[in-house]
């Protein structure tokens, strides 16, 4: 049990690495993908400690923890690309 402590420990510092590269990042790409790193360390982080609390209903929470991660990544990234999330519906052909 006492490796799967070191293991939170180890993944709680990498989280608070990523978070200065949120707050540092010196642009807004950085700051996103260190979001998206902080999302992903967390689903590790939820596993890791459903393991040591015995619990493992705590994967499935994990894996949709995990999908809303990417779902949201997804989301933050369409807005900066387009500046808007609603659908971007390209001119049709012109065929005359």
């Amino acid at each position: 049990m006492m490796i799967y402590a070191i293991t939170a420990i180890a993944i709680l510092i990498s989280i608070a690495l990523a978070l200065t590269r949120a707050i540092l990042g010196p642009t807004s790409y950085d700051r996103i993908l260190s979001a998206n790193a902080i999302g992903t360390k967390t689903v590790l982080l939820i596993g890791v400690m459903g393991f040591l609390a015995g619990r493992p209903d705590f994967l499935d929470l994990a894996l949709v923890y995990a999908l809303v991660n990417f779902i949201g990544t997804l989301a933050v990234l369409k807005y900066f690309k387009f500046g808007t999330l609603r659908g971007t519906l390209s001119k049709p052909a012109d065929n005359s």
